[in-house]
Formats: C-alpha cells, structure tokens, sequence
C-alpha cells in the first residue's frame, strides 16, 4: 500500500505563475519557469523534496519558451520569447548565453541523444535553427555549427537513433570465411571495432504553415525535405521498432511513414484520432508503442500502433471522480508501467498495468489497465511529469508546483499493538489486548511508525515525535529533529542511525549512548528490535546484535560480514532477529540489483550462515516435506518475521519470482500477485524446517507480524489521498495459525503445547509431540489437531484426537475408509468429518480417486460437479449418478429434468412409470412418446387393471407381449384368436398358458400340442400317458429329459407292447443295463446292435463280455475285439486277433497296453506287451512292433524288429537311445549290410557302434574288410595299410578267450602289414630312385603268400609299367607273359594301363588281349575317407 507525500515547491516571493517543468533525465532535479506580469520570466531549480536551490536562479524581463535538460550532465537549455538560448550550470549556477542568432521566440530547444549537439529555433516567418556542438562537460564550443531559414514557424524536433553498430557474430564469420575487410576490423593495426550503437547527429524538423513539411539534417547538417503534409505539425514520433516516422497534426491527423535507406519516405497509414474541439491536447508516446493522449475529456484515448488497436480509459466515480471531471495532461512511467492523469478538479489518476499471472502476452490491452485510488491536490491540474527516480511525480496546479514522492506504506506491529498509515499523516492504531481502536494525527509527512505497548514513534526523515499510549488516549511526549531515516524502540529508549554509529536516545531526543562501528564494519542503515535484542545491519553487509536487558546496550556477539558468507551480495534489504538472540535472518539484493531468492539465517552461537532457497522449495540443510514445498517453487522472498515470544517460529511472505523483478519494484508486484504465507520452524538441532505454506487470503495487503496464535495482515488500502478521511477504519486483520484455528483464545500453557506439539510433529518424534499434549482436555484442542492431521497426513494421530473428542461416527467411518489402498483417499474421509469439504476435494483429486470424490460431490449436493466428474473421470459410475441425481430431482419435485435423467441412466422404463402414476395424462404422452416395449407393457397392464381390454391388448401388441396377449384373449374367450397368436410367435410362454387353458377344457389333443411348442414335455407325456397316446409318446419322450425317458419306458414295459421303444428309450435315458437286459430278453437283435456302438470301458465288464460273445456267434470279430478290450480281457481280445488273422492297428494295441498296475502285475504286462508285439511281427508291422517290445522292456527283441523293418534312420536312434552293447553290434552288423563304401556317415557309424559296443574284433574284421575294398577297387595300398594297422590295434585290444588263435591272427595280419608296406615303400621310391623300386618290387614278388596281402597283378604291372617307360619293351613283354602264366583267367587290364599295352603291341607286334568288360574306375565313387581312428 503506497501513498503520495505532496512537496510544494519553495519558490522565491518574486516567482509568478509556473508555465512549465521539467525533471533531469538522470537526477532529481526539477527545472521550473514561471510568468509575473510585471518583472517578466523566472526559471528556478529545485530537489526532490522541493528545496530551492538559490545559486540556480535565471530572471528576465520576458517570457521564458522552452525547457530542455542535457541528457546526461546537469545543464539546462532555457529558450526565451526574445530568442535568446542560455546554459543554466547545476548546482554552481553559471549562466552560458548563446551567440545572438535567433529574433524571435525559440520554438526549438532539442539535445542530440549523448549531448554533444544541441538544436535551435524560433517561430518568425523565417523559420531560423541552428546548430551548437557542446563538449563533454555540457559547455558550449564556439558559435552555431550551422544555421538554416526554412522560412516557416519550426514545431518540432527530434533526432533519429543511431543505427546499430556492426554484429561481430557476422564480422567474425565473415573473416573465418576469408574476408580481409572484416578480418583488419578485428586487427590492432584497424580502426576500433564499433560495438554498439553511436550517437545519431541526423534529426527531423517540422514547419507550421498551410502545407508543412518534415525536413531531414544529416550528420553533416545538410538539410532536405523528406515529406509534406495537410495543416500544421504538432508532434513527431520516431517508431524505431517499424524505422518509421510518426506525424500528428493540429487537426489530429496521425500518418505514419517507411523511411527508405535512401532518405525517402513512403506513408502506409493515415488516421484521424478522436478528440474533443477546442481544447489543448496533451500527448504522450511510448516506447512500447503506445499512444496517449488527453484532449480535454473525461477518458484517455490510447492507440496501439504495433497492434494497430485503439481504446479508452475512463474516469470512474466511484473511485471518487466527479461528473464533469475532465483531463488535462498526461504522463507515462514506464518503469513502474504507471499511468498519470491530471484533471480539472485538482486530482491526479493512476492507472497500473497488471500483468494476468501465467500470461505470455498482454492480450486484452484494456483489461490489464487499473485505475488506482486518486490522489487529490488543489487547483486544476494543467501538467504532470514523471522524474528521473521512479517515486517522483511534479504536478503543476496552475498556482504552484508539487512533487508527489510515493512512499510505501508504514505499518508496525509490537506488543499487542498495531500501527498502520492510512495518508501521509495519519495512522490507525489498534490495541488488541484491549481492543481499543485509535487514529492519530501528525503535523508531519510520517516515513515510518514504531509502536509498542506504551509508545507510538513516528518520524519524517527529518524529525522523530513519541506518543504516549495510555488507555484511549494518545499524549505526545517528546519531539525531537533528527535525520535518521530509521528509528527503532525499546522500552523508553529510541534507537536512530547516523554515519558508523547508532545512537540510543529518550523520547525526548537526549543521546545516552552510541554504539559504534568502524569503517569497514560500515554506516547503520537497518535496525530491528524483537524482546530484548537490537540487529543492525549496516550499508557493508556486516549486521551485528545487541542485549538490551541491562542499563547499557551491549553486545551480543561480534560484527558479522555476510559478504564473506554470501555468493553475489548487493546489499542488505532486511534484517530480523528472533526472541532470544541466538538466530538473525536477513534478506538481501544481488549485485544487479534484484532481491535474492533466499532467506539467509545466521546462527549467532555457531557462527554459522544458513539459508532457506524458495526458488526449489528446500533448505541448505535439515529435514523439507517435498509435498510442502512443491508449493513454495520458484519464489521470491518479500518480508520475514520472528514471534516475539517463541525463538523457533519464522514466517516469510513470498512471491512468484519475475525475470524482471527488482528491489525496488517488489512490493509494487506483490499485491497483484500469487503471494504465499510460508511459516518455518528455526532451531540449532534440526535446521531450517517447512511447517506451513498457504496462499494469501483475498483482501488482505501484506503480512504485518507473526504473534501466536495469529498471522497479523493489513487490509487493503481504502483511501490514499492528502485529506484525513471521516472515520478510520481497523486496517490489521489477524488470521489464526494452522495449527490454531478454535484455539485463538487459549491460555499460555495449551499455546506453549501446541507449539511444541506442532514442533515435534514437524520433525516426526511422535513420542514427544504426545507428550507435549497428553494433559489437553479441550475438545477444541483435539478437533484443531485433528484438522492439522488432515494437513500433515497422520492417520494415526488422527485416531487419537477423535478419540478424544468423542466423535464416534468420524473413528467409525476413518476406519472403515482404512479399506482404500491409497493413504490420500483415508485423510480425505478425515477432512469430510471434519467439514473440511475443499482439502478432501483436493485430497481426493490428487489421487485420482474420481469415484469417491463423485460420492463426495453427490452427498455434499454439488450436482453439476459431480456430473461432470461422472462424465469425464468416472464413466463406470456414470448411470448411477444419473440415476440419483433423478431421485434428487424427483425430491424437489422437478419432475421434467429428472424424468430426462431417469432416461440417462436408462432406469426410465420402472422409474418414470412410477414416478408419472398419479399423473395418467402425462404418462399417457410420455407412453406413446417412448415407443419402448418395457413402457407399453407397464401400460399396458396399468389399463388392464382398469378393466380398459381392448386398449390393453393394443399396447400388450405394442410391447410384443405374447403371452399377455393370449391370456387376454383366453380371459375374453377368443381362443381361436389365442391359438394364432401362439402359432405364429412360437412363444413358449403363451403355448404353455393356453395348452393349460386347453386342458381344462378337456381339448387333449391341443393341449399335447401347444404343451408341445412350450417345450413342457413332462406335461404332454402326462396327457399322453392319462389318455393312451402312446404313438405320440415315444416321440415327445425322445425330445425330453432322461427322467421322462425312462419314465415312458417302463410305461411301455409294463404295458408289455412296443418293446423296441422301450429299448430304445432306455438306451437313450442312459439306462443301457436294463436297455441290453431287456434287448436280450426280448431277442431286440437290432437295437442290440445300437447299443454295442455305445459301450466303452467305463461300462459294466459283464455286459461287455456278454456282448462279446453275440458279436463272434455273429461273426462281428472287430466288435468283439473291442468290447473284449473294453472289458479288459486282453488275451482273449488278442487270441481273437491271431485266430482271426485281425490287424491289430496301433490305437487298438495302445487300448490293450495296460498302465495300471491294479490291472495286470508287472510280469503280465510284459507278457501281454511282447505277445502283442509277437502278434505285430507276424503282420510285419514292425515299427509298432518294436514300441512294445520296448514297452514291455525287450529291447534285443525290439531292435531285431526294427531291423526288420530296415528303417535305418530309426535304427541309428534306437541303438543310441539304448545304448546296450549288443544293440549297438546289432546295429553295425545291419549297417555293414548297406553301401557304406558311398556313404562316409555310414561308415563313421559303423565305427562308433562297435567301438561302443566294445567288439574290438568285429570291428578288425570291418577294418580288413575295408582295406581290401581299397586294394582290389582303388588300388590305394596307403588306405589299406591304415585299415590294416587299426584292425591290428583293435585285435591287440581284443580280450579274446583263445589264446593261440589272436595270436595267428595278429601275426597274419603283422605279415600283411609288412608286404604292403614293402610294396606302398617301392611305389614311392620310384620317383627318386626307379631302379631300387624295380628290385624291391622283384624282391616283394619272391616273397610267398603275396597275395592276397599285395596282388601279384599289381605288382606285376608296376615292372611292366616300369619297362614301357624305359623303352624295354622285351623285358616288359616277358613281365607280361610271367603274369599271364600266373593268373590265366584274370584280365591284365586291371593292372596294366591301356597306354602300355598299346606301346607293348606297336612295338612287339603281338596282339594283347581285349577281351575286358570291367567297368571303369572312375565311374565308381571313390570312398576318400580316412579310416584312421584314434
């Protein structure tokens, strides 16, 4: 809350009438020029507070025209009527007058945007400017620069910015590219590279004379005419967003123009603005775009250039304007974003642009424009200017001039008493122990209040004044002057400040101490008294505390500098200490001059700094409920205090943090923003501790103090104006803690245990927290705990507090919600005994239970809310909300919507009805609207009721009621008409209603009929049987139960005719005993056969055996053998099969492989398995055949099988399967029987299954027979000799029984191995020594028995061979003839090759036998396969 001290200028007696003001662009220095009729023209400066400053004094005999401040330095350009243009020197007051260049009145007074360049002209026809270059300290250089005539009155002036220097990204991508321009720009050796933008020297002037024209100076003052326009030109408006020129004219004419880089303009918009004739308008442009102006009119004309929208701000009355209460003239702070309002009744408007939370843009412009109280001043308020200081506003009244210095604001709480200003010199005062309500008054402008319980203490910055509190009287007891800007109290001594010491004085301004502090400690700027401790904080960031509970202010503990403790200090905003000293909290500003966003603690005892970060919610250290502190993301610390008696309790008033938020701007943001309460428990043990966090309540200004068991706020302002209002409202509104709440009036002890409680409860020592409340007995107490566990969440706690507060039904129904998995839906069934309807709606919404919190909103009768939960979040229960939402709406008797609701939950064919049935008109409409079958029916039995029948059978036809429909026509007599309606529906229903009606009159045939369609047999066999129908019977039987089966069945026995039925429908009853027995007592052949088909193992082994026999006397063997199966008679089943020569498929052998042991002992199994198997052998089906004897655990038998069957695949896996040795020789043995020569798998087979098989000689045996494969059909002796040299270590493994035998054999074979190795030596030594091969083949061939080890054949055609090389052709021709002789009946081509022979022939001349048909060799696959095994 801010209001407006009003400064009236000290001007000199000979001052006359202010004409105009002006503020510096930079400091707080008014510039203001008077008229006196008499003396002439006055122009004087003054301070903020409107002290005159004497040594600036300019006086003239004429008029002063135009004021224009340097924008930087502390010089004043003053134009006169005469023409005359002086430099006016701040504060030594030296005075530069202008060469005389001008004659007539200077019109013009316009600096360049650094100052270096000042522009002049006056208003004769001439149209006279020139232009002055002044130097750096504002002192004028020489005379004008330039000076031009445009021969018409000069308006305006204004100089365009500087365009923006060069972009070093682009330079810099531009030298990496190659450029060597831009390249030297970066260099030393180049000119400085230009940064930002430099001072624009060109500028715009305008003429006022019939057609006026904007002429454009370059830097170089060369002057050209840039555009013309209609009437004279008021102002001129650079848009440097857009590069375009803004021109308005005296008619208020607005166009707009593109300036093109040439120098040219191009107009793209021409409007005319709204105003009011005849009156002087005052206009106003903004950076933003926006713009202003007053033209004599009770509202303020904006336009929206950038978004080319236009709109009004009006006055409003009940803000306390008049009727007929018109503006003056306007001002524009865009830094607090305030708009100023002059008007004729001496009053000043304000309007402040509100941001909307969460906005990215400003949206509805108009809406975000608030008007503000007014502040009212005297006169008629003619013009308004913001100052360089964002708290300055001037206001000329006409008669003088005020400075309006905005002040937050004060307002003090201590001791039960609260102190807050409502205008700049009164205060609302409030005793709360007392109750008593005061206003008091000052004679001067209050800055700052501190109250106690005594004493209320006001200053102004310049005097400090102490009033006694007693009672309901205030009595000033002590004024004194003091420059103090601060002023704390303690008891009766007042606490000032003055450079590097604080000063401790009585109330009547005597000093009886100082407490100093060095330089570097810095000058006292803030003090703070909580009990009996005084902070100080100084302008260095040092603070230091002091005990004030003796005679003598003494320290409490050493100067602290925070600077050296906190990262990017500024400066203090704020310092706090709590009630016993030992903790200072402190709020500070960052370096750039925005409030840190964290709350620093400094512990005096451990000399330590901690802080608490509201930007992420959590403290430096200790213990955060992130569930709390989700709350408390991204703020701002705004104010903080401590209670005055409990040390560990701190509260801070937060805000959202802004990107552009500043100290100096916070408490303007805070009241329209999202502001949050967050109290903390402080200690040494556990740190920094999150206890609450609530919004702000509405209507509340700011947090004032923290006083348990309150928070204490101020209300919103109610008047800020200068004058005292009639009656001072109470402006301090106090708000119970959480935990307090029912408690505001409790003693000190319960206060002291709820803390304590609260305390404990935080940090989750629930043993202590007992303790601190177990001697409460106030069921408030207990009902304000409970409340608090519905924030905290402790179910547990809970139970006790309602236990103690005797509330039965809440345990009841918190237990009975203890059935809910989530923990959140139990608290919220707490808050709803409570009557805490929002947390538990809150509860329930966070988690996601929409089912209960549509319960919820049903039993707390928010309808609409919980339909839209049913619908979007609940759509399981959605019918039944709409069904009670029907039965609420039927209890208040809207009958119409609930009827619509009964229709949604689709409950209207019984409800609607129900409800509508004293009302038969409606339900008659409402009948015929449905067209539903369930409403026709209601109706229609509603009209049978009334005896209305043949209304009833129309809408029972309607509901296609078809049995209502017969039972009608049956009650009215159409029974013909009956007996078609149940023909032609086929209603089950309406059959059996009239086949009932038939039968009581005695119409058998009908009723066995329609008993018939109703598909009630039992009643139709009834008839049947009362009244002989027994061909009839047998059938309806048939389509009936078992139990009327067999009930029609012994009918027929016991009449002893039509005995097949009876079989028959026993059979079908299940009853197949008795249907056989009466089958075979009847000689029923046929339907005996019927029944065969059925009988399975499940039926009686008598009966099967019994129908066994019948098959085979009827020579049915395939019958008989599967119901002998059936009856477990294996054997007999399995002699049918070998007498009959049967086939025994596998399903039937697996029927007659038993696995029961209570069957067949183990031994019979077997037996019957292998006989089984036997019996498969003799059919030659082998494969089954082998699957039992490997059942019945006969492998040797089950592989001779599998052998049989010559499935060599399935002889592989058997053998491995078993892996028995006599199996694995079995296998080999049948494998040796294939083409192993072709198949090197086979042969690897054979291998392994005697090496497994451990047949060492079985498997020499193969070796051998595999190397003389190798000789007589490969001739490869090496292969051979392999073979033969594994079948020697097998035999050497062998453990054969004789002795004398393995000997022969390993020396036979020994021998073997010696002759091919001889031989296999000689055909390799041929290629390097032929004749030594040639005598040891001759050697080999005296060798006796050579064959069969080596055939003489080959060796003989290896000497042949030989000879034919060498060209001894007579030698191998006798070769020849030796082989011939010795083997007579073999053909020498398979040992000697076709070449030889062909070479022998040509040259011997002897025919050589042909007569050879051995095929080829090499048409034959050779086995290339290493029968090494190792």
């Amino acid at each position: 809350m801010a209001v407006y001290f009003d400064h009236r200028i000290e001007a000199p007696e000979s001052s006359g009438v202010p004409s105009q003001l002006t503020w510096h662009p930079a400091l707080t220095v008014l510039a203001v020029a008077s008229s006196n009729p008499t003396t002439g023209g006055n122009v004087d400066l003054y301070l903020q507070q409107g002290e005159y400053v004497e040594s600036c004094h300019l006086e003239r005999p004429y008029q002063p025209a135009v004021l224009r401040w340097h924008p930087t330095k502390p010089v004043l350009a003053v134009g006169w009527e005469n023409g005359e243009v002086v430099l006016l020197t701040h504060p030594p007051g030296h005075q530069t007058v202008f060469p005389i260049t001008h004659t007539a009145c200077i019109t013009l007074l316009e600096w360049s945007s650094s100052g270096s360049r000042l522009v002049t002209g006056d208003q004769v026809s001439t149209g006279a400017l020139a232009v002055w270059k002044v130097d750096a300290r504002g002192r004028l250089q020489g005379n004008h620069l330039v000076k031009h005539e445009y021969n018409k009155p000069l308006t305006c002036c204004i100089f365009r910015p500087a365009s923006p220097g060069d972009d070093v990204a682009m330079l810099a991508r531009a030298s990496v590219s190659g450029d060597e321009s831009a390249l030297d720009m970066f260099s030393w050796k180049g000119a400085p590279l230009k940064m930002g933008p430099q001072e624009g020297l060109a500028f715009y002037v305008s003429t006022a004379d019939g057609k006026s024209k904007v002429y454009i100076v370059d830097e170089h003052c060369k002057t050209s005419t840039l555009l013309s326009v209609e009437g004279a030109i008021q102002k001129l408006f650079y848009l440097e967003k857009r590069e375009a020129l803004a021109v308005i004219t005296e008619t208020l004419m607005l166009s707009q123009y593109t300036l093109g880089p040439e120098g040219g303009a191009q107009e793209f918009m021409k409007v005319k603005l709204s105003s009011k004739t005849g009156q002087n308008v005052d206009i106003v442009w903004t950076e933003n775009g926006l713009l202003i102006t007053a033209t004599g009119e009770p509202v303020i004309r904006l336009w929206d250039l950038e978004r080319d929208d236009n709109y009004v701000l009006p006055l409003d009355e009940t803000m306390g304007f008049e009727r007929g209460e018109i503006i003056n003239c306007v001002s524009y702070c865009a830094g607090k974003e305030i708009l100023a309002a002059g008007t004729s009744h001496g009053r000043i408007a304000m309007w402040r642009m509100v941001v909307q939370a969460g906005a990215n843009s400003r949206g509805d412009t108009k809406a975000q424009w608030k008007l503000q109280t007014p502040t009212e001043i005297e006169g008629n308020v003619i013009q308004l200017q913001w100052g360089s200081s964002l708290n300055l506003l001037a206001a000329n009244n006409s008669n003088t001039v005020l400075i309006l210095w905005e002040h937050v604001m004060s307002a003090h709480f201590s001791q039960q008493v609260a102190a807050v200003q409502l205008t700049p010199t009164h205060l609302s005062i409030t005793q709360f122990s007392t109750g008593v309500h005061l206003a008091l008054q000052s004679d001067m402008h209050i800055k700052g209040v501190c109250v106690t319980k005594d004493s209320v203490t006001v200053w102004s910055g310049k005097q400090v004044t102490v009033y006694e509190l007693s009672g309901t009287v205030l009595r000033n007891t002590g004024s004194f002057p003091c420059d103090s800007h601060v002023v704390a109290v303690h008891g009766e001594n007042l606490y000032t400040v003055e450079p590097n010491r604080v000063q401790i004085r009585t109330p009547q301004g005597t000093v009886k101490q100082l407490l100093t502090f060095s330089k570097a400690e810095g000058n006292p700027i803030l003090l703070s008294v909580c009990q009996s401790y005084l902070v100080v904080g100084t302008d260095t960031a040092h603070i230091r505390v002091f005990d004030l509970s003796r005679r003598d202010a003494k320290a409490h503990c050493s100067a602290k500098n925070l600077a050296e403790q906190i990262a990017n200090l500024g400066a203090l905003r704020s310092v706090k200490c709590n009630a016993n000293g030992s903790q200072v909290s402190i709020l500070i500003s960052q370096v750039n001059g925005r409030p840190d966003h964290k709350v620093y603690f400094y512990d005096v005892e451990m000399d330590t700094v901690t802080h608490f970060d509201f930007f992420i919610g959590r403290p430096s250290s200790g213990i955060s409920q992130p569930e709390d502190s989700c709350a408390i993301l991204g703020r701002c610390p705004v104010s903080h205090f401590w209670d005055e008696s409990e040390p560990r309790l701190f509260v801070c008033e937060t805000a959202p943090m802004s990107s552009e938020s500043s100290s100096a701007s916070v408490l303007d943001t805070v009241q329209t923003m999202d502001v949050s309460v967050v109290t903390l428990f402080c200690t040494q043990e556990h740190g920094l501790l999150l206890q609450d966090c609530y919004p702000k309540p509405a209507g509340l200004q700011a947090l004032l103090a923290l006083d348990v068991p309150y928070y204490c706020f101020t209300l919103v302002e109610i008047s800020t104006t200068t004058s005292a209002p009639a009656q001072f409202p109470n402006m301090v509104s106090r708000r119970a803690l959480r935990d307090f709440v029912g408690l505001e009036n409790c003693e000190k002890a319960t206060r002291d245990a709820m803390l304590n409680f609260s305390f404990y409860l935080t940090i989750g020592d629930m043993d202590e927290a007992f303790k601190s409340i177990k001697l409460i007995k106030s069921k408030a107490v207990w009902e304000n705990m409970a409340r608090m566990c519905v924030k905290t969440r402790r179910l547990d706690v809970a139970r006790v507090c309602l236990g103690n507060m005797g509330n039965a039904r809440a345990a009841k129904a918190l237990k009975e919600a203890e059935a809910e998995p989530e923990p959140e839906a139990q608290v919220a069934m707490l808050a709803i005994q409570l009557g805490m309807l929002e947390d538990a709606e809150k509860l329930y919404k966070g988690c996601q239970r929409y089912d209960l919190l549509n319960n919820f909103y049903q039993a707390s009768g928010q309808w609409q809310q919980a339909l839209e939960t049913a619908e979007n979040r609940d759509r399981i229960h959605l019918r039944t909300t709409y069904y009670n939402y029907a039965k609420y709406l039927e209890s208040i008797g809207d009958k119409t919507l609930a009827l619509a609701y009964y229709e949604n939950s689709d409950t209207h064919r019984v409800e609607v009805p129900r409800m509508l049935q004293d009302d038969t008109a409606s339900l008659e409409i409402y009948v015929n609207k449905m067209k539903d079958k369930n409403i026709y029916k209601w109706w229609a039995q509603y009209l049978e009721s009334q005896s209305d029948m043949d209304s009833a059978l129309r809408f029972y036809e309607c509901a296609q009621d078809y049995l209502s429909l017969v039972r009608v026509h049956c009650y009215m007599g159409n029974i013909q008409k009956a007996s078609e309606i149940a023909n032609e529906t086929g209603d089950r229903a309406a059959s059996y209603h009239l086949a009932r009606h038939y039968e009581g009159h005695d119409d058998i045939k009908q009723a066995v009929h329609f008993y018939t369609r109703a598909q009630a047999y039992n009643n139709a066999i009834r008839l049947c049987k009362e009244n002989g129908l027994d061909d009839q019977l047998r059938n309806l039987a048939l389509l009936s139960n078992p139990e009327d089966m067999m009930e029609a069945a012994c009918y027929y026995e016991e009449k002893g005719t039509h005995m097949d039925r009876a079989v028959a429908l026993y059979h079908k009853a299940g009853y197949v005993s008795k249907a056989l027995e009466l089958a075979f007592a009847t000689q029923q052949f046929s339907a005996l056969q019927l029944i065969a088909e059925d009988l399975n193992e499940n039926s009686d082994p008598a009966l099967l055996a019994r129908c066994s026999d019948f098959f085979i006397t009827h020579s049915q063997y395939d019958k008989a053998v599967e119901l002998l199966v059936a009856a477990k008679k294996y054997h007999q089943a399995l002699e049918l099969c070998v007498t009959q020569n049967l086939t025994i498929t596998e399903e039937l052998a697996e029927r007659m492989t038993v696995t029961d042991s209570k069957d067949l002992s183990e031994e019979a199994r077997k037996e019957l398995l292998e006989r089984i198997a036997d019996c498969c052998m003799r059919q030659g089906n082998y494969h089954l055949a082998t699957k039992k004897y490997t059942q019945a655990g006969n492998k040797p038998k089950a592989m001779r099988a599998l052998l049989k069957s010559g499935d060599t695949e399935k002889i592989v896996f058997f053998a491995n399967v078993s892996r028995q040795k006599e199996l694995f020789i079995m296998a080999a043995n049948y494998l040796q029987s294939l083409d192993w020569r072709k198949n090197p798998e086979i042969l690897k087979t054979i291998i392994g299954f005697y090496t497994k098989g451990r047949a060492p000689d079985l498997l020499a045996g193969f070796y051998e027979a595999c190397a003389q494969v190798e000789i007589d059909d490969y001739q490869n002796y090496e292969k051979a000799l392999d073979a033969l040299t594994e079948a020697f270590k097998c035999i050497s493994k062998a453990k054969d029984s004789s002795a004398g035998q393995q000997e022969a054999r390993l020396a036979d074979l020994q021998h073997k191995i010696t002759l091919i190795k001889k031989f296999v030596l000689a055909r390799r030594l041929y290629s390097e020594d032929a004749g030594e091969a040639v005598r040891l083949c001759e050697a080999l061939l005296e060798e006796p028995e050579l064959d069969p080890a080596v055939r003489i054949g080959d060796a003989f055609g290896f000497l042949v061979e030989h000879h034919c090389q060498q060209g001894n052709f007579q030698v191998a021709y006798r070769k020849l003839e030796e082989l011939q002789k010795l083997l007579p009946a073999q053909n020498i081509r398979y040992y000697i090759s076709q070449s030889s022979l062909e070479a022998l022939q040509k040259e011997m001349g002897v025919p050589v036998n042909r007569d050879d048909h051995r095929p080829s060799v090499k048409e034959e696959d050779e086995v290339e396969e290493d029968l090494n095994v190792s």
